[in-house]
């Protein structure tokens, strides 16, 4: 396994990672042959991450399948909260805003913590993208309260974090804050 990191940081215009590709292809290739469901939604993931989106749905398509048959209720709700983040990337914005909105509501229903923090975190990008500031900035706000509950690692947190600056100063009509340039060592942050 390649100890570089995937993601390097987070562009403050867009909230998309910003990712070292040799690192990411390289991971693609040492897993890419393997059929598990933790495999299936790394593979999504990183075919997001390198502009894959057609190859990424299809694969996020498999991991939702497997899910259903072979995984728990929270296994799906995680692996259509990454296939939401697909049709995001892909520009289906209200595909994308609809089925996290269900997935928060599932996730918050059950009380799911961590699960709703994901949800909310992608929600609020997409919201983010819809240049709806105001809910994305709740949503991030809601999503590191999650977070910080659960106990989420800090690299994950501080993409929350950084999510809620940049928002922020998109509201007050401040500048940006620089690019978020810790590396992170989970690419479902």
């Amino acid at each position: 396994m390649s100890d570089s990191p995937i993601i390097l940081g987070y562009d403050p215009e867009t909230l998309r990672e910003r990712i070292d590709p040799d690192a990411a292809a390289a991971r693609y290739g040492e897993i890419e042959r393997f059929r598990s469901l933790t495999a299936l939604n790394e593979r999504v993931a990183l075919l997001r991450l390198l502009g894959r989106y057609d190859e990424a749905y299809d694969c996020a398509q498999a991991a939702c399948r497997q899910s259903r048959f072979t995984g728990s209720r929270e296994d799906s709700l995680a692996a259509r909260v990454r296939r939401a983040q697909v049709e995001q990337y892909r520009g289906n914005l209200d595909i994308a805003l609809q089925e996290l909105t269900n997935c928060v509501d599932e996730a918050v229903a059950h009380e799911w913590g961590e699960l709703a923090g994901f949800a909310l975190q992608h929600r609020g990008k997409v919201l983010f993208d819809l240049e709806r500031y105001e809910d994305a900035l709740a949503d991030f706000e809601r999503a590191l309260k999650y977070r910080e509950a659960e106990g989420i690692p800090a690299d994950q947190t501080n993409s929350t974090r950084f999510a809620i600056k940049v928002v922020r100063a998109r509201i007050e009509g401040a500048a940006q804050p620089d690019e978020h340039e810790e590396p992170i060592t989970s690419i479902d942050a």
